[in-house]
């Protein structure tokens, strides 16, 4: 495969982008394996999966910054990233620093705007203007680079939230808001809709609203593209999601679940504000409910801890009823580094979204579950039946006699 296909980061220098960054660039350099990549396990072999010489990496920031930087800060005070690797990987580093540009601030929020170096974003009038500029700047990415196709992925800091119900159901309804002046839309679905007006894919990693509401579904659809979210599933979530059907299949009653959590990296800082913690919460506590069919008692807690770095510890508690009645506990910690867990899943996902639109699929890709807190589109929440989403999709991908040619962008 000689095409060339563009990786859009938004949030391109946060830790999980610089992660992607030199994760994508030691592939390319052959200077890691692939432990952690999903896409590389044997059910996708033979995929025709796009290799790491084809990928072009682009993205918008809202701080002056480098992914050289961020990635020496991520291999600092807690290591996350080996030093020797990030100076074999400068070069390509910097030609993906190359096609940084200033990003946008639009309902992100006070805490986000506070971070963001104000001579190094996009001052909007409006959100169809964010959205003209965007574009703009994907445009001259894609034809500067002669790329095939481009997929836009939002690794961008966690916004206040908004309900997605309050908008207009229908594209419709919903496309002359974006004149408005009040236009209540944040910046993570002003992304969305730039990618998708222009027939380019976009995956929401983060909790934000991108393109959860059903008129930005409908826009993908009638632009012969596809998108997928929300919020990536990395440590905790994961483990509930393996765990809680456990009890289920057992016939175990749990009768509460409390999670703390501890992190000290940048999305930890903009998780300290309640109002955009709330965005993070509801998204990591609705899985229970679907998996179990009963609410049990829950308690959520996020605390940003700076000395922590990349690293989060959460410490889970379960208190639940066994055979004759019986209280019991399990309790376990979970350690681990965000970005290192969150990057080879971004990697996936642009793969797997990548040979999804070559193969001319539309909407949501709901066998993409297995990725995400709140998958869209779908209330499958046992990561066991998820992962049989993913590996049925794949059999059906080998098995097809689709065509391998690539959609252009318009």
């Amino acid at each position: 495969m000689s095409k060339r296909v563009g990786l859009w980061l938004v949030g391109a220098h946060g830790g999980v982008s610089t992660t992607v960054a030199v994760g994508w660039a030691a592939l390319k350099l052959k200077l890691i394996d692939d432990c952690g990549l999903v896409s590389q396990l044997d059910p996708f072999a033979g995929l025709g999966l796009i290799d790491w010489d084809n990928i072009v990496l682009g993205g918008h920031e809202i701080r002056k910054t480098d992914s050289r930087t961020e990635a020496f800060q991520l291999s600092g005070v807690t290591p996350a990233i080996n030093r020797e690797l990030i100076i074999k990987c400068e070069t390509e580093l910097s030609e993906f620093d190359k096609n940084v540009r200033p990003g946008i601030l639009y309902n992100v929020g006070d805490t986000i705007r506070k971070l963001s170096d104000q001579d190094f974003v996009i001052e909007a009038a409006s959100a169809r203007d964010a959205i003209d500029r965007i574009q703009s700047d994907l445009l001259e990415f894609s034809r500067s680079h002669e790329l095939e196709q481009l997929i836009v992925v939002n690794l961008a800091s966690t916004e206040p939230s908004i309900d997605p119900a309050q908008l207009p159901p229908t594209w419709a309804e919903l496309e002359p808001w974006l004149s408005n002046a009040d236009c209540p839309l944040p910046a993570s679905s002003l992304y969305a809709i730039a990618a998708l007006e222009k027939g380019w894919p976009f995956v929401n990693f983060t909790p934000s609203l991108g393109s959860c509401p059903k008129a930005i579904n409908e826009l993908a659809v009638s632009r012969g593209t596809c998108h997928m979210g929300h919020d990536g599933k990395t440590g905790e979530t994961f483990l509930k999601s393996v765990l809680a059907p456990a009890f289920a299949n057992r016939n175990l009653d749990i009768m509460s679940w409390v999670g703390h959590n501890i992190f000290g990296n940048m999305d930890g800082k903009v998780l300290d504000d309640p109002i955009n913690k709330q965005t993070k919460v509801t998204s990591k506590d609705r899985l229970l409910g679907q998996i179990l069919g009963y609410h049990p008692q829950t308690h959520i807690s996020i605390e940003y801890i700076k000395s922590l770095g990349d690293w989060k510890t959460a410490w889970d508690h379960i208190h639940f009823r066994g055979f004759l009645g019986t209280p019991m506990i399990m309790t376990f910690t979970w350690q681990g580094c965000d970005s290192i867990l969150a990057a080879p899943l971004v990697l996936d996902l642009f793969r797997f979204t990548e040979l999804a639109v070559r193969n001319g699929e539309t909407g949501l890709l709901t066998f993409l579950a297995s990725f995400f807190k709140s998958p869209l589109g779908t209330d499958e929440n046992d990561f066991s039946a998820q992962f049989r989403l993913l590996t049925d999709w794949a059999a059906q991908q080998r098995s097809s006699d689709r065509s391998q040619t690539p959609i252009l962008p318009q």
